[in-house]
């Protein structure tokens, strides 16, 4: 009696611990850690502590932000600046699976500057000479132009959109890393995707704000390479194809630094960041 009572609580005890994992897992894929301190998750988006969630906008004052963005009354918002890369070479030569189309190569740039982050609503909201954009927070990446439009925007400080080697050397670094951050953990808190239909959210109509993944950042200061927005860069022809992926992106394939898209024209998912050419010394 006594070893069937002893059999018995170990079953349980069994059972019990099973429920937890269970119940840990099944909380962790409902609701995946991806806003950084500073932000709070609501619905597919972080807001500010002080906002709330209305038609997929975060609104009212921010009372904090995450590491990075600054607070104001219209919500968090990322302060443009630029991160120097030295010029080298990068070995392109991907291995896995998902790399299928791409051909083993060496690239070559020189040394450039490149925005940290994509550009904002409110950085374009500042150009007299852009055309008006449909009203949104000002913290949230520039989406529906193309890329001539992008480029106008650059030129007015001096740059221009990456081309397609730059935009890979600054993602993949001169190590080859599959993901801007390193060689693996792709997970919500890294970058924005899988907003829409999951795996990090559901519901998204449009991406989260420039600079809220500081977990994600290259380890030479980029933010938002991959997901959030996906970003134009110039072909070696002078067509635009966007890369990186963006909030709608749910598989690894379409986030890793080689990841582009063919695209003709503005679209929702597809904001850009500038390049500023250095004088040779």
């Amino acid at each position: 009696m006594r070893q069937q009572a002893l059999l018995g609580a170990l079953i349980l005890g069994a059972l019990a611990a099973l429920g937890a994992v269970l119940f840990v897992a099944r909380r962790e894929r409902s609701d995946p850690a991806r806003c950084p301190s500073g932000l709070v998750a609501q619905g597919f988006r972080c807001c500010a502590p002080g906002q709330s969630l209305v038609k997929h906008a975060c609104v009212g004052a921010a009372q904090s932000c995450a590491e990075g963005l600054t607070p104001s009354a219209e919500g968090c918002a990322f302060a443009p600046r630029r991160v120097r890369l030295e010029g080298g070479s990068l070995s392109v030569s991907p291995s896995d699976w998902e790399a299928e189309g791409q051909t083993a190569r060496t690239l070559s740039v020189a040394s450039f500057e490149i925005d940290a982050s994509e550009v904002t609503h409110a950085r374009w909201a500042a150009c007299s000479t852009c055309r008006k954009l449909p009203a949104a927070e000002p913290g949230l990446p520039v989406t529906g132009v193309d890329a001539d439009e992008a480029e106008k925007l650059c030129a007015l400080s001096g740059g221009r959109l990456p081309t397609a080697d730059e935009w890979l050397f600054a993602a993949a670094g001169p190590s080859g890393r599959r993901y801007p951050w390193g060689q693996t953990g792709l997970v919500c808190r890294r970058a924005s995707f899988g907003l829409v239909d999951g795996p990090c959210a559901a519901g998204a109509t449009g991406p989260e704000l420039a600079g809220a993944r500081p977990d994600g950042k290259s380890p030479e200061g980029l933010l938002d390479l991959s997901g959030n927005v996906a970003e134009w860069a110039r072909e070696p022809d002078g067509s635009a194809r966007a890369r990186g992926g963006s909030f709608r992106s749910r598989v690894a394939g379409e986030l890793k630094s080689w990841s582009a898209e063919a695209a003709t024209g503005p679209s929702s998912h597809i904001g850009f960041r500038c390049a500023y050419p250095l004088a040779p010394h």
